[in-house]
């Protein structure tokens, strides 16, 4: 048989000649147009992670609280008392290259989609961002648009955007990465699951009307973006929040009933992939009659239809008898509800238009059989990452308590701390979140910007507010910069300081759900990033016993020239963890509470390192050396503790010591406050100044601690923490002086000058 379709052409869907080869094999015929996309989008990395399933296999996905593991719209933990957290992140990375509002906005939409799908009240909701260099306008540009769409949808919909992180670095100039997380309250007894089932049971398309925007968006989001990449703004989806706002009370009003027998997202793949998964999962077939879908645009054809990701729109099967009811539920809301299909024995997608067959393919094929690529890993590290490993601490110039000579000019550690303060990746992304309503619902416990991670009252929608003290803890993290120069340790990192942020509210952690955005994993160099951090996720989660309930995998974000040469961004495997708070008047923030409050570095057994570090990287221009490594005894310990303390009341402050060490974590204690601290530090032989000021370490906290409680506090460390922690400082009014041993003054500015320095860095590289 001759091919109906050029390489071009099937180059075009993002199908490579021996995939193909596997279709026509498969089909025993060779596709038409419409079958070609629907393998396309199913079969790109997006949709069926061909090149990360075998790793992804190695993650742990059990565990006491887990309820709802991978394969579902979204994970979900049991939190006692009757509740149920459902949590899950995605990216939207592509379409928020090219469209930032949009692209961002709808990214928002689809992974609320994913926690309401479930049966799950969304109740919160986070985000992960990397940008480029802001000093360039194109990242400017980006950024703006981006924080705009986030915004706008989130607000609209009533949903609160309470935390993440957001970092810039030029490795992320053409390629920025939006990862949406979102969290929601089980309403419905049952969790309601995708897999399709009965016989004979009507398929339902709900939501909004069917166009073609978003054609092709899945098989997008798995290619490198070019300078063409401009030209794929119909890939990107337009949302609708306020008609979302309606879908999540339609459908949870729909769950309810009882009549809903399984319900899926249109999201990525749009149709094809909510008829083929549905399928899939529960093992039966799905019929279904494209004239029978509202639309809203005219001479659509079946590629448009089973391509198109037209936002707001939902697959049901419906118990048979029951369709009615439904119908008159997504009516009352002013909804598109039809009866479009049935679900059949044969375990096919069959799709119809205008009365003849213009589709059909077995549901595995498309859903669940897919190509899976098992690549070869490099037996010894890339040269680059040796490279940097040779990097040592001694080739920086030497330094005194006055500071350091770069370039024949000293600068002063007071210097250093204001210039670290000014980085926009540390600085104050007030900018950002006072865009957010961070507040609506009335159940965010700390503001933004308050603590180490975001923390939302938990209660059923008919509780009273002073019945239900459960409260849940939410974080994104993720140091790219560590994983670039050791995806092993710089992988695990992450899952710990993920786990330590949820700790320094007090929150016990219990599972996390991943983002892991990287380059093709066609280059050696890619897969070996890739690899060795899904390796350190699945240690590190092991370690933590936090297991993963699900995720995204986000390749080939890379950016191609015109000669046609690629360059990826940072590895970035972003880890989203939410924990359990028994009692939410019981949580921590990161600053200073009162005068006089003693000060404790928790976890002094391990020295910080430079490599890898924010000091190096911004002070010095240097990229190099070993991010630190992650001691999971001492973590979970110093975990434990603080947890413990903040439990009983000892603790009054706490916060992780991370980007720009231990100097920067003190000065944004002192911010956060408004109030300052003294501190002595012991400078241990060997170690560097800048090293013991502005290294990098996993596993310290610091604390503040009530005179009233020092006793009690003291004696708990000592019994359970051995020599493991130091006492350091104590809070007063308004600077920050830090000492050595020898009364040598190494660090002396006010709080003011910090916060001067801290709290426009964005705004200012903006207005530039």
């Amino acid at each position: 048989m001759t091919a109906p379709f050029t390489p071009e052409e099937i180059a075009a869907e993002g199908i490579k000649p021996s995939e193909y080869e596997e279709i026509v094999k498969r089909l025993g015929r060779h596709p038409n147009k419409a079958e070609l996309g629907m393998f396309g989008v199913m079969w790109s990395e997006h949709c069926c992670y061909k090149n990360s399933r075998p790793l992804l296999k190695n993650f742990p996905t059990e565990g006491d609280r887990i309820l709802v593991g991978p394969g579902e719209n979204a994970g979900v933990v049991d939190l006692g008392e009757g509740l149920r957290l459902a949590f899950k992140i995605e990216s939207h990375n592509h379409p928020s290259a090219v469209e930032p509002f949009q692209g961002a906005a709808t990214g928002v939409g689809g992974i609320l989609r994913d926690i309401f799908t479930m049966g799950a009240r969304p109740i919160a909701s986070l985000n992960s961002l990397r940008f480029g260099d802001l000093e360039n306008a194109k990242t400017r540009r980006i950024f703006s648009g981006v924080v705009e769409g986030i915004s706008h949808y989130g607000n609209c919909v009533g949903v609160p955007t309470v935390g993440g992180e957001i970092y810039f670095n030029a490795a992320y100039n053409g390629n920025p990465l939006v990862n949406a997380m979102a969290l929601g309250l089980m309403e419905t007894k049952d969790i309601v699951k995708s897999g399709a089932s009965g016989i004979g049971n009507p398929v339902l398309y709900v939501g909004s009307t069917t166009g073609r925007d978003g054609m092709g968006g899945a098989s997008f989001a798995s290619a490198e973006l070019t300078d063409q990449s401009m030209d794929d703004r119909p890939a990107v989806q337009v949302g609708d929040p306020f008609l979302e706002k309606s879908l999540i009370e339609a459908c949870l009003e729909a769950f309810k009933t009882g009549a809903v027998v399984a319900a899926q997202d249109m999201g990525a793949a749009g149709i094809t992939c909510s008829t083929s998964e549905m399928a899939a999962n529960g093992g039966v077939g799905i019929e279904l009659d494209l004239d029978k879908i509202p639309v809203r645009e005219t001479g659509m054809v079946p590629y448009e239809y089973l391509l198109s990701e037209s936002q707001e729109r939902m697959l049901f099967v419906a118990q048979k008898g029951r369709e009615q009811e439904l119908i008159d539920i997504f009516h009352r809301w002013e909804l598109q509800a039809v009866v479009a299909g049935e679900v059949i024995k044969e375990p096919i997608v069959r799709i119809l238009f205008k009365g003849e067959i213009a589709a059909e393919i077995p549901a595995n094929a498309l859903a669940d059989n897919t190509p899976i690529y098992h690549r070869e890993l490099i037996e010894t590290p890339p040269e680059y990452a040796q490279k940097a490993w040779e990097w040592k601490e001694d080739s920086l110039p030497s330094c005194t308590a006055e500071g350091i000579e770069i370039e024949g000019e000293l600068k002063t550690w007071n210097n250093v701390l204001l210039t670290l303060l000014d980085t926009p990746s540390i600085a104050s992304k007030k900018w950002v979140y006072r865009q957010y309503d961070h507040q609506v619902q009335n159940n965010t416990v700390i503001l933004p910007g308050g603590a180490d991670a975001a923390v939302i009252r938990v209660r059923p929608i008919d509780a009273k507010p002073d019945t239900c003290k459960i409260g849940v803890a939410a974080t994104t993290d993720c140091n790219s910069r560590y994983v670039y120069l050791d995806p092993l340790e710089g992988a695990k990192a992450a899952v710990a300081e993920a786990a330590r942020n949820l700790s320094c509210v007090g929150a016990e952690p219990l599972a996390i759900t991943d983002n892991l955005n990287f380059g093709s994993p066609e280059n050696p160099i890619g897969y070996w990033q890739l690899a060795l951090a899904c390796q350190g996720i699945s240690q590190g989660c092991k370690e933590m016993n936090t297991p993963v309930t699900g995720g995204n995998v986000s390749l080939y974000n890379e950016t191609v020239d015109s000669q046609g040469n690629p360059t990826p961004i940072y590895p970035t495997p972003v880890i989203g963890m939410v924990g359990l708070i028994p009692d939410i008047t019981k949580v921590c923030g990161q600053g200073w509470q009162n005068e006089g409050d003693i000060i404790y570095l928790l976890g002094v057994d391990k020295n910080p390192t430079l490599g890898a570090s924010e000091y190096l990287a911004t002070i010095h221009e240097i990229v190099a050396g070993k991010p630190p490594k992650v001691d999971f005894d001492n973590e979970r310990l110093v975990q434990e503790i603080c947890r413990k303390g903040i439990s009983q009341g000892w603790i009054k402050s706490a916060h992780d010591c991370a980007d720009g060490g231990l100097s920067v974590a003190l000065a944004e204690c002192c911010i956060s406050s408004t109030l300052g601290a003294e501190i002595q530090l012991n400078a241990k032989e060997k170690i560097r100044l800048d090293s013991l000021l502005f290294g990098e370490v996993c596993g310290q906290i610091i604390v503040s601690v009530s005179l009233e409680n020092q006793q009690e506090w003291e004696s708990y460390l000592q019994e359970n923490l051995g020599k493991n922690w130091q006492k350091v400082g104590t809070v007063v009014s308004d600077q920050l002086k830090v000492t050595l041993s020898d009364n040598s003054s190494v660090i002396h500015v006010t709080v003011e000058a910090m916060i001067n320095m801290w709290s426009n860095s964005i705004e200012r590289r903006l207005k530039s």
